[in-house]
């Protein structure tokens, strides 16, 4: 080592006494000769007195620019008198003792650890070795170790592995020398090359002869030692053999004996450490086996219930949790495969991916379960020395997923198709050729002199293989399905005012007919609830349930009852005031809707005196609706059957769902999000330990299937009634495990395998008053926002009835974590040993037997989508231009439309009409995902805005042509797929390349953006509508070649780098006008991951600069007005009208007429900062997450502590953590016609 001479920094007095010592001391060190022992013992010894009694002498020696640490150093490193050796070893000592991170890293830095382990080793050679010398090395060393990289490599090189190891199996009852030897021992275990190499030597054998059986003397050194083994059980290695010498009943011995003993839990850091030990042990698969061999589960399942009331005794309640979780056995989940229980065959087969491989699989092949869940159990060999090349990349994470060629970054319009192809999409844009002759531009308007735009040719582009052919096939395949179930009807009456004693029957699509009576006209003076309320109210009083069904095929209805024919042997219905009798069905199938008399309990109804006539034709029920119309002016309940009997769908539905019929008022109460209730997931999670312990009180009861020919409808007033075969539908079975406990499981997306979010069901035959728990067992995602105070959605029939027909937020005890389901390696990309996660929420329903359904979220169906279209169009006024197109078919033969929206010109003169026509194209899609619903309420609340008589529409409207397809998956949609279309796939990853054949809506859609930019009429803003389940608020995703740039380590010239900055004009606007948006949220980053995507190929393709994703939370806001509220459909269709008043600003600030850009609006710099971006996984570049840390030490959540901890198991591991109001001037109210 170079000598050193002593220098001073800045600030420290040079005439200081240490200082004057410390060079005294590097004089002796510079000389030739020997060093002066006696000399070198008395400073030494000076400097240790000044240390140690002036707290101002360490910060001297260590101040910035001295070199009193490399003296010290050198002196210890040339000296060869021992009392000088310990006196410079105090001196280290005491400056690394206390506060001494920077001084230790200064230590580090100046070599020390090659000079202390380089005096381990020569001390060694001593004969004996000074015990004090070994005590104070192992203290520097304990403390130097873990800041040292290197710090385990060094110590093998220099062989003081062996060293410490023997020093202790020499020493075991010298308590004051093993303990600092332990210390190190744990730090050398931090290596996992010198973890095996000691567990080689004997050390884990070692370690449980100092533990030895129970005993409160020396808790310090069991302490340490129990820290020490926890460390040394990471390897793989040493965990295999302490599973071989049966170390696992023996610790969860000695933790039941501390248990029982420390009764004033003055003790916890030793169990705690027992507990770690147990965690690191259970990491491999034989492991896990020992434990739960020697009942562990139980043990730690009691042990934690005995801590639970203390709350100081969490930190062992989690750890137990943790380790009880990682044993459960992994279960099958109980489905015969993981593909959708329905089936549709592809016209054409892609070449491979996701898709191509489950028309791969051959017939027999298990999909549900891998062979083994684990693959950590491999041999001790491959735990190669990796001498911590994670430590020495500086821990920077590189988000390899952001598009760094520039090239790719620049947008290059490329048509890919001639424009001759792209001709036949002319006819979707008359707008541009109109010259409206014919029509009565006088000055007063009025409804007769302009009639309702429709399409020149109604006849949609047909996609051969998706075109009418098939379509014609599916309609004559189909067969007629029973519209109703089996149920036993009870002839008790409602035990309490406003029950339902037997639920109503689902809605039968073709058997329905709405009727309005004389009595509407003196009901319609009610305001709307109590309209509704005094209707259907009038309806149930007059029920009388003296009806008996002996038939299979029939269920009775209270409210709306449907009659078969007569059957051998039957008898006629009479309908009477009194109600409704049912007394046997027919086999065959039920009338069509309108083409017999009906039947409905209160109303009078004429029959044909040939009696054998109206028996022929069958009768049908009636079901009277009230006129909601003044709050739903959209919604018609005898509108959306007829647009249900249109609805093509995979299974063949022949049932309505209740709130789709009845409509969805929004409620007038604040929804806040749900507080989350310290340790509620462990509580759930001790409830799922629970089914393994007391595996006799589990009732495995399957109350409802899909997979069966015949849905089981178990009646036997035990179990719940579960219903899932309607439009949106998606619940594929229900386990009944508890009395008041049930599992439901999803189906797939159909033609997939995975996909498992989106949820709605029906519920019925409850009690009251009674926590019933729900939990969806086969959900994907790693995280979600049930666990940040989103509640499901439930909708009340009884509450309909009552007048307040409204989806609500539900439920208590709400959580979302991982199970112990396993999921297998063909629908997790290849990968062995992962697990589904669970959401869980309790409901206590409030009328007994009552019809509930519940959703993911605010439910919106295709139907739904065609009734409101169609009411659009039926009142719009005839200032607006309004046109509905069928653009294509999809492959489940329904319609994709696309509309037109703008304003009439205001006279047939060559100016008015060449203004019509040039007006700027705005290009709007949504629910291209299924399962995110939002997007269909925000695209309503555009529309409706769009489509209504205020000013502002109207200049909006004047400013812009709007192309919009409200949605681009209905097939999706209308069979409850989460996230696909028919063809199995994420439509929106398919846009640079869409298939006409498997992907017609993109690929039409696409193209009609294709022909826009081939006659230079490039749309200027393109908006994509999305949901998104893991992050609040409303925000939107766009291009930035700059700001992608800018995450990178990429350079660029600036010239490259040129844009126009008006990209975040129109987000910054709606971050001022639009209450749920939040402008730090938003990104404009590109990733290759994404540039398949919409809002990627838009912008580089066609050229639309302004080219976005809006993403609506599902849960709620954290900031802004709606601060700690959940979302509603109030404030979804509110940001579809504000998106459209972000647009009309827009127009204003754009306009080389109007205004200039505000410099507010393009403070692009300060934005970044304010804002700044990181990376939060490999695939995911968002902006800082917004949710706070769990209560609840450990997260259980979703890639819970659990994996980080266990880092060698590469089972459990997954590659990545896996995607203001307006002012009065403008608060202008919409109307509508």
């Amino acid at each position: 080592m170079n000598k050193a001479k002593i220098t001073t920094d800045k600030g420290v007095p040079s005439n200081s006494r240490v200082l004057t010592l410390l060079s005294q001391l590097e004089k002796i060190n510079a000389e030739s000769a020997v060093l002066d022992a006696d000399n070198a013992r008395h400073i030494t010894s000076k400097i240790l007195h000044l240390i140690q009694t002036q707290e101002k002498t360490k910060k001297e020696m260590t101040a910035k620019g001295s070199t009193g640490m490399e003296v010290i150093l050198s002196t210890l490193e040339s000296t060869r008198d021992l009392q000088t050796t310990l006196n410079t070893l105090y001196i280290l000592n005491e400056l690394v003792s206390v506060a001494g991170g920077r001084r230790i890293c200064v230590l580090v830095s100046k070599g020390g650890t090659q000079i202390l382990l380089q005096l381990l080793k020569s001390a060694i050679k001593e004969s004996p070795p000074c015990e004090e010398l070994m005590v104070q090395l192992h203290c520097i060393l304990a403390k130097v170790g873990p800041k040292d990289k290197k710090f385990g490599i060094k110590a093998r090189l220099n062989g003081a592995l062996n060293i410490t190891l023997n020093l202790v199996k020499q020493n075991l009852q010298n308590h004051k020398l093993i303990l600092p030897c332990l210390q190190v021992l744990r730090v050398y275990s931090s290596n996992s090359v010198n973890a095996v190499s000691l567990g080689k030597n004997g050390v884990v054998e070692l370690m449980f002869k100092i533990i030895g059986p129970f005993n409160k003397k020396n808790t310090s050194l069991l302490k340490v030692t129990l820290d020490t083994l926890a460390a040394l059980l990471k390897s793989k290695t040493n965990a295999r053999r302490a599973v071989d010498r049966g170390c696992v009943p023996t610790l969860l011995a000695i933790y039941q004996d501390w248990h029982r003993a420390d009764t004033r839990h003055r003790h916890m850091l030793i169990r705690k450490g027992i507990l770690g030990c147990i965690k690191n042990i259970t990491n491999i698969k034989l492991g896990r086996k020992a434990f739960i061999d020697s009942d562990g589960m139980r043990t730690l399942y009691n042990i934690s219930q005995d801590c639970l009331p203390v709350r100081a005794l969490d930190p062992l309640i989690n750890t137990s949790t943790l380790i009880m979780r990682k044993c459960f056995p992994k279960n099958r989940l109980p489905v015969p495969t993981i593909k959708s229980v329905f089936h549709f065959q592809l016209p054409v087969v892609p070449a491979n991916g996701p898709v191509a491989q489950i028309y791969s699989l051959p017939p027999g092949v298990d999909d549900v379960v891998d062979e083994s869940d684990d693959n950590d159990d491999t041999d001790a060999e491959t735990e190669n020395e990796t001498e911590n090349e994670d430590d020495e990349k500086d821990q920077k994470l590189k988000n390899d997923d952001i598009e760094t060629d520039i090239n790719n970054l620049r947008p290059k319009q490329d048509l890919s198709r001639p424009f001759e192809e792209l001709k036949i999409y002319e006819r979707f844009f008359p707008e541009l050729t109109e010259n409206f002759q014919g029509y009565d531009f006088g000055a007063e308007w009025s409804s007769k002199s302009m009639p309702v735009m429709k399409p020149k040719d109604p006849v949609p582009i047909v996609v051969p293989t998706a075109g009418e052919e098939q379509s014609a096939d599916l309609c004559s395949t189909k067969k007629e399905k029973k519209l109703l179930r089996n149920e036993e009807q009870t002839k008790q009456t409602a035990s309490r005012a406003g029950d339902f004693e037997n639920p109503p029957a689902p809605l039968g699509i073709n058997s329905l007919k709405i009727t309005k009576n004389d009595a509407d006209v003196q009901a319609n003076k009610l305001l709307p609830s109590q309209y509704l309320k005094h209707e259907l109210h009038r309806e149930m009083e007059r029920l009388n349930l003296e009806g008996e069904s002996v038939s299979k095929n029939l269920k009775n209805c209270n409210y709306a009852c449907v009659n078969g024919q007569k059957n051998k042997g039957g008898h006629q219905c009479s309908a009477s005031s009194k109600g409704c009798q049912q007394f046997s069905g027919s086999s065959e199938p039920l009338p069509e809707y309108g083409s017999s008399p009906l039947c409905c309990p209160g109303v009078e109804v004429d029959h044909d005196d040939d009696s054998s006539s109206s028996h022929s034709s069958g009768e049908q029920g009636v079901l009277e609706v009230p006129d909601t119309a003044a709050v739903l002016p959209l919604h018609d309940p005898e509108l959306y059957i007829e647009t249900v009997k249109h609805t093509k769908s995979v299974p063949e539905y022949t049932e309505v769902a209740y709130p789709d019929y009845f409509g969805h008022i929004a409620p007038t109460f604040k929804e806040h999000t749900l507080e989350r209730l310290y340790g509620v997931q462990r509580t759930k999670i001790f409830q799922d330990i629970e089914r393994l312990i007391h595996s006799n009180d589990i009732l495995d009861k399957v109350v409802y299937d899909l997979d069966l020919s015949s849905c089981p409808i178990i009646d036997d007033g035990e179990s719940l009634k579960f219903n899932s075969q309607f439009e949106s539908g998606n619940v594929r079975k229900a386990i009944q495990v508890r009395k008041f406990e049930y599992d439901l499981i999803l189906n797939s997306d159909i033609n997939s395998n995975h996909y498992h979010q989106w949820f709605y069901f029906e519920v019925s035959g409850m009690r009251s008053g009674v926590p019933y728990r729900f939990n969806i067992i086969n959900c994907e995602k790693s995280n979600s926002q049930f666990n940040y105070g989103m509640q499901a959605l439930m909708y009340s029939v009884q509450e309909a009835l009552s007048g307040r027909p409204r989806w609500i937020r539900t439920g208590t005890d709400i959580c979302y974590y991982k199970n112990h389901f396993s999921r297998s390696s063909i629908a997790a990309g290849g990968q062995k040993g992962k697990s589904y996660y669970t959401i869980t929420f309790t409901v206590t329903f409030q009328h007994k037997n009552d019809v509930c359904y519940f959703a993911y979220h605010y439910p919106y169906t295709y139907s739904t989508l065609k009734m409101h279209l169609q009411k659009l169009g039926s009142m719009h006024s005839p200032q607006i231009y309004y046109r509905q197109d069928v653009l294509c078919e999809t492959l489940g033969g329904n319609s994709c439309h696309v509309l037109t929206i703008t304003a009439m010109p205001e006279s047939k003169c060559y100016e008015q009409i060449c203004h019509f026509r040039n007006r700027p194209y705005i290009f709007l899609s949504a629910r291209v995902h299924p399962g995110e619903t939002n997007a269909s309420w925000v695209m309503k609340g555009t529309l409706e805005f769009l489509m209504s008589n205020s000013p502002m529409a109207q200049s909006l409207r004047e400013s812009y042509i709007f192309k919009i397809v409200p949605m681009l998956n209905p097939d999706g949609v209308i069979n409850g797929n989460h996230r696909c279309s028919l063809s199995g796939e994420d439509l929106n990853r398919q846009w640079q390349s869409p298939n006409p054949d498997l992907h017609p809506t993109i690929y039409h859609t696409k193209s009609l953006l294709q022909y826009l930019a081939a006659i230079q009429r490039t749309p200027l803003v393109y908006c994509d509508y999305h949901g998104h389940s893991r992050k609040k608020n409303v925000f939107m995703y766009g291009c930035s070649i700059k700001e992608t740039v800018w995450q990178t380590n990429v350079s660029a010239t600036s010239c490259e780098l040129q844009e126009d900055l008006g990209y975040r004009t129109l987000p910054k606007i709606l971050s001022q006008i639009a209450p749920a948006f939040c402008m730090s949220s938003c990104s404009f980053v590109v990733e290759k991951s994404k540039e398949s995507t919409a809002r990627v190929v838009v912008w580089r393709e066609i050229g639309v600069q302004k080219s976005y994703t809006m993403e609506s939370t599902l849960c709620g806001c954290d900031q802004g007005k709606y601060k700690g509220l959940q979302i509603g459909t109030k404030e979804l269709e509110e940001m579809g009208a504000k998106f459209c008043v972000g647009l009309l600003r827009l127009k204003r600030l754009t306009s080389p007429t109007g205004y200039k850009h505000p410099s507010h609006f393009l403070d692009l710099e300060n934005d970044l900062i304010e804002s700044s971006c990181k990376v939060t996984s490999p695939t995911t570049y968002v902006l800082d997450e917004d949710e706070p840390p769990f209560l609840e030490e450990v997260d259980y959540s979703a890639e819970s502590n659990e994996d980080a901890d266990v880092n060698e198991n590469a089972a459990d591991n997954d590659p990545s953590t896996q995607e203001d109001v307006l002012s009065d001037s403008e608060a202008t109210r919409v109307y509508l016609h």
